[in-house]
């Protein structure tokens, strides 16, 4: 375990972020261990040692050879791009240029003899090698330590870096918003109590919410509220506004996650088969319907559904029952048709550009069948930019399901957010927003995820990175 900390501590202190964390988490261990440093660094003697080697290097006229090279070399640049450099310029920034591979050139004969600088960053990597520090450190140094451990894997690094730019994320969404509530026109107190509401009455529900306050105040306030879970009162009702978002955002989840699926089930085949047979009879005929998917108002589409299949032929609920999971068929088609035409037309224009690629036709040359060509080689390597599109368009849905949740009386978070928006009810308003925002980040993690399960090269960049 010590050597997992140890690589840990090396590969990733390097970046001065994750240093100041692991100082800053561990700082109960660093307050013992930066004097042990300063009472030990006297007996390094790795300055001497860097210093024999620079006369070294200096005696075999490396530097002088280095400086000539540099600036032979700058001349050069200076008269391909047409530049007047006077010669003192020249010398100047070789001579710097020279000084810095010295520099370099020191460091890598000292580390190919086993021999680093006594810095604290490496002193500090040396003691965690020692199993009787860790056992000593291990209970006040517990968050350093835990981090540690998860930026010991690449894939695990990479999650948590991408959940902690979620959480900027999500705090510069909350940010836009609030703003952009509190400069609108509309006043929350004149829309809820009326117009015939008397000032007294207008001050008095604004110093109830905090509405009178500065704006920093208000914004303070809000965004506290978003890491404690209390989100407020919304304005219209007194309703907790967490518990109505947690009553309300999971339905357009479940309709948002049943609609992707149809979606891929019903596209990415679709796609294939267009891409494999270009300009034939049935390609036209499926990018046909995915053009009137793309182009049918989602909201006409619900109504004409409601008509045919709800009110002629009574085969669904025109409106939803949280009891009957029929009720659901509906919504899901409408909020589906038009991803489900946008992911088909993107599978076909992905799969296109891979078939005509040199390692396909080298695995039609070698005799394979078209279906292991497709299955096995085509379909894996066109799945990037098509794992792309299903994440934007999932983001998308969940930001643009109130129409259709207003056509089926559904009482999920798209809903409910237009009709605060009207007041406005920024609780209400700021909550569902940032419930929708949480959501497609962690979405979006989970597409570069996956980008790294089909492409081997994003895994082998992981790594090394």
């Amino acid at each position: 375990m010590q050597h997992l900390f140890f690589e840990s501590f090396q590969k990733n202190a390097s970046k001065k972020s994750y240093y100041f964390a692991f100082v800053m988490l561990g700082l109960l261990v660093h307050i013992f261990t930066f004097p042990l440093y300063l009472m030990n660094r006297s007996k390094s003697t790795y300055a001497e040692k860097a210093m024999n080697v620079k006369r070294q290097i200096i005696e075999d006229e490396k530097v002088f050879e280095w400086h000539k090279q540099y600036e032979v070399e700058e001349r050069t640049k200076a008269q391909f791009f047409n530049r007047k450099v006077d010669e003192q310029t020249i010398i100047q920034a070789a001579k710097a240029l020279a000084q810095q591979k010295l520099e370099r050139e020191i460091e890598k004969r000292l580390a190919a003899n086993g021999v680093v600088e006594n810095s604290y960053k490496n002193y500090f990597s040396r003691l965690l090698e020692r199993p009787n520090f860790l056992l000593l450190t291990i209970i006040p140094g517990i968050l350093m330590y835990a981090l540690l451990l998860i930026t010991s894997n690449p894939f695990t690094r990479f999650i948590f870096e991408r959940l902690l730019q979620s959480v900027f994320v999500i705090i510069g969404v909350a940010t836009l918003v609030f703003t952009i509530l509190y400069i609108s026109p509309f006043d929350p107190a004149r829309n809820l109590l009326g117009v015939e509401a008397t000032p007294a009455q207008v001050e008095n529900f604004n110093k109830l919410y905090g509405l009178d306050q500065p704006y920093l105040v208000q914004l303070w306030h809000s965004l506290s509220g978003l890491f404690t879970f209390d989100l407020g009162t919304s304005f219209a009702g007194k309703e907790d506004v967490t518990q109505s978002i947690l009553n309300k955002f999971p339905v357009t989840l479940e309709i948002a996650m049943f609609s992707l699926l149809m979606a891929i089930a019903i596209a990415i085949p679709v796609g294939i088969v267009s891409a494999v047979r270009p300009n034939s009879f049935i390609d036209y005929v499926f990018m046909l319907i995915a053009l009137i998917g793309l182009s049918i108002p989602s909201f006409w589409q619900g109504l004409i559904f409601i008509l045919t299949f709800s009110l002629e032929l009574k085969w669904f609920p025109a409106t939803y029952n949280p009891s009957n999971w029929m009720s659901l068929v509906l919504p899901i088609v409408v909020l589906g048709t038009s991803i489900t035409a946008s992911i088909a037309r993107m599978t076909r224009s992905s799969m296109l550009e891979v078939i005509h690629e040199d390692y396909i036709i080298t695995a039609k040359a070698k005799g394979l069948s078209e279906r292991k060509i497709i299955t096995k080689h085509a379909i894996r390597n066109a799945m990037i930019p098509i794992i792309t599109v299903i994440g934007l368009l999932f983001g998308g849905m969940l930001g643009g399901a109130a129409v259709t949740e207003k056509v089926f009386n559904i009482s999920g978070i798209g809903s409910y957010i237009v009709d605060k928006q009207f007041i406005p009810d920024i609780p209400a308003i700021l909550g569902g927003v940032v419930y929708i925002a949480i959501t497609i980040s962690i979405v979006n993690m989970l597409i570069d995820i996956l980008y790294a399960f089909f492409d081997p090269r994003i895994r082998s960049k992981m790594k090394k990175s």
